[in-house]
């Protein structure tokens, strides 16, 4: 009898199964389609979402350069006659504010506030005290900053008629940051002129919707200078950090894309090694 060949197939290995009895890893799994498409979406508005924060610093940045030319050369120039009543409505932070500007009148020194203030003298004081003008209007004026030890004495502006230069301010309406003006306990921490204004009686002509922060003037002789307020203490340098945060914005959309992207070729090497791994585990004729 003479032997026969078995023509029957050899039985196809599983790829997993073996690699497993070799102890060798099990290559990991690719995503499915609908992770992909999700981490695809998340990083597309990411990466929008950053970018357009960056756009928003450059165009805050353009702002305030503009906004800090526009102060310099408003200080630097000439005094001008402050706004009279006819021009108040007129009046705006765009049009108006840091412009260096004259005013004479009486000192109402009887009814001025004290403005609760941080300075770079440290807490205290400013000192508001209404000018009374010729036309019979009035205008507060911010003397400067005492400190608190001196809040109970401060030196007043002094009789008869006065002059002041300094820079326009608008008011500032409501409160402070954290704490709330209260006029009954007389506790004020925003220069709010028309609350001021309501609280003293400022009567009976009109007064301006702004004050004066005055530049430093000496103390009279024989004034303690400790309880004279220090003016010239308006912030006029302002901080441009707008191009850091908008590279930083810019620098963090790039690292969103460059992670996408190392995902997506990872993912694309998953996907191949899977293709080639089911063309191996086909049986052969």
């Amino acid at each position: 009898m003479t032997g026969s060949t078995d023509d029957r197939a050899a039985p196809v290995e599983n790829p997993r199964t073996a690699n497993a009895a070799r102890g060798v890893p099990e290559s990991p799994r690719p995503l499915s389609t609908v992770w992909l498409t999700v981490l695809a979406l998340f990083a597309a508005a990411a990466i929008a979402g950053l970018v357009a924060l960056g756009n928003w610093q450059i165009e805050r940045r353009a702002w305030k350069l503009g906004l800090i030319a526009q102060v310099a050369e408003r200080v630097h120039a000439a005094p001008v006659a402050a706004p009279a009543p006819a021009q108040w409505a007129a009046l705006t932070k765009a049009n108006a504010e840091y412009r260096r500007v004259r005013a004479s009148g009486t000192f109402l020194d009887e009814r001025q506030t004290l403005v609760q203030a941080v300075t770079e003298q440290g807490g205290g004081y400013w000192v508001m005290t209404p000018l009374r003008l010729a036309d019979g209007s009035t205008v507060l004026v911010n003397r400067g900053f005492v400190a608190e030890p001196f809040r109970a004495r401060v030196a007043p502006a002094g009789s008869g008629r006065g002059e002041v230069v300094g820079l326009l301010r608008m008011s500032e309406p409501g409160s402070g940051l954290l704490r709330h003006n209260d006029a009954a306990r007389d506790q004020w921490f925003s220069r709010d002129v028309a609350a001021i204004a309501a609280q003293r009686g400022l009567g009976p002509g009109p007064v301006a919707p702004y004050f004066i922060d005055a530049a430093a003037v000496p103390p009279p002789a024989g004034t303690d200078p400790k309880a004279w307020p220090v003016g010239g203490l308006t912030v006029t340098a302002f901080t441009n950090n707008h191009l850091g945060y908008a590279l930083t914005w810019y620098g963090l959309a790039l690292m969103v894309a460059a992670a996408a992207a190392y995902v997506g070729r990872e993912e694309y090497r998953k996907r191949r090694g899977a293709r080639a791994g089911a063309d191996h585990s086909k049986p052969r004729a």
